[in-house]
C-alpha cells in the first residue's frame, strides 16, 4: 500500500467489508504501544437518519412561516 502525496491511502474492500466502512463513514486511528488501528466511528442511528434528510426541502418558505402553519390549529 503506498500513501498519496496528499497522505490519503485506499482501504482494502476486505478490511472494509469486516469493519462495515460505507462511503460517509466516520473512522479514527488509534495507537497502542506503537501500533495503529483503524476504528470505525459509531453515530446513533437518529443523527444517520436525519443527516442523510438534511438540504432537501423545497419549500420555499421561511422558518418562521413554517412554524405558523405548524402552530395554527
Amino acid at each position: 500500500m503506498r500513501v498519496t502525496t496528499k497522505g490519503q491511502v485506499t482501504i482494502p474492500i476486505n478490511v472494509r467489508e469486516i469493519l462495515g466502512i460505507m462511503p460517509e463513514t466516520d473512522i479514527d486511528f488509534r495507537e497502542d504501544n506503537g501500533k495503529f488501528y483503524i476504528v470505525k466511528i459509531s453515530t446513533p442511528k437518529k443523527a444517520r437518519i436525519f443527516s442523510k434528510l438534511r438540504g432537501i426541502a423545497t419549500a420555499k418558505m421561511t422558518t418562521d412561516e413554517i412554524m405558523t402553519l405548524t402552530r395554527e390549529a
